[in-house]
């Protein structure tokens, strides 16, 4: 058992970020929740929350006192851009004396994650989780209105990945020694097509539930009626039209740096059968 630490969660309301809050919790150490609205923030009890913005970097030194593992997202401010902060960052957690530091991969090359990879005195890992299991949460609102999902290119593998495992896979990163200069891909244990998803929420809400494959036309119709930027629906497309390698495979990280399995789609339909259940 590692002794108790106190680990600064930036991103601390988001979906990976409340899973690391509550992995660290769960494994008895210290969380300190950095959010730009505290006002607003609901944590479990015991949590640290403290308010602050990433793009302003000089306001972080009171947030990382103390602190000896920080997590970090590549992205800040209201539009969600990409952070050019990265290396004042890391110069005031190397001040602070914070030892090691957890990044989540955005998608591509950021200036943070690049200022982390080369960022000396301290341990970083670079988190880089495939889909989320989460992402099904999406057709929710489809399978209580009409008992369907509409989708493109059902046939797409997927080796998705319940973001509480990336929470996990960060806990120990930032506590445990042994995980520096690491790019950990996460995944899930097994590869679902996107009829197998819809086959195994059916069976945790013990409904039917219609798969009806769209074009790609159609696909892009839906998307923007949902309001999707249009690079987001560019990506979408490219993702799910030509998965690459890492995103449909399984990668055995999980296992490999918490020294459980990687928990599967079932258990996380289980856990969410209220978003497919009829509202009251």
């Amino acid at each position: 058992m590692t002794r108790t630490q106190r680990i600064l969660v930036t991103g601390a309301t988001g979906t990976v970020g409340r899973q690391v809050v509550a992995e660290l919790l769960d494994r008895g150490h210290q969380v300190r929740a950095l959010t730009r609205d505290a006002a607003q923030a609901a944590f479990p009890a015991g949590v640290e929350v403290v308010q602050g913005d990433l793009t302003e970097p000089d306001g972080l030194a009171p947030a990382l006192k103390g602190i000896t593992g920080l997590h970090l997202i590549t992205f800040g401010g209201a539009a969600y851009s990409p952070l050019e902060s990265g290396p004042r960052i890391l110069e005031l957690a190397r001040s602070a004396g914070v030892r090691r530091v957890t990044v989540l991969h955005g998608g591509g090359p950021t200036p943070l994650e690049d200022a982390v990879r080369v960022g000396d005195g301290v341990d970083w890992t670079v988190l880089m989780p495939v889909e989320f299991m989460a992402n099904a949460l999406q057709w929710a609102d489809g399978i209580v209105a009409s008992g369907e999902v509409r989708e493109p290119f059902v046939d797409r593998l997927s080796a998705m990945v319940h973001e509480g495992d990336i929470g996990a896979v960060a806990a120990v990163s930032l506590t445990e020694e042994g995980h520096g200069g690491q790019e950990y891909v996460i995944t899930g244990p097994e590869v679902l097509t996107v009829g197998d998803k819809v086959k195994t929420i059916a069976a945790a809400v013990g409904r039917e539930i219609a798969l009806v494959e769209v074009t790609e036309e159609q696909a892009i119709a839906q998307y923007r009626a949902a309001g999707l930027p249009e690079d987001v629906i560019g990506f979408l497309l490219e993702a799910y039209g030509n998965t690459p390698e890492v995103g449909r495979t399984v990668s055995g990280i999980v296992e490999k740096v918490t020294g459980r399995p990687a928990r599967t789609f079932a258990e996380w339909a289980a856990g969410h059968t209220d978003a497919f259940t009829e509202r009251s």
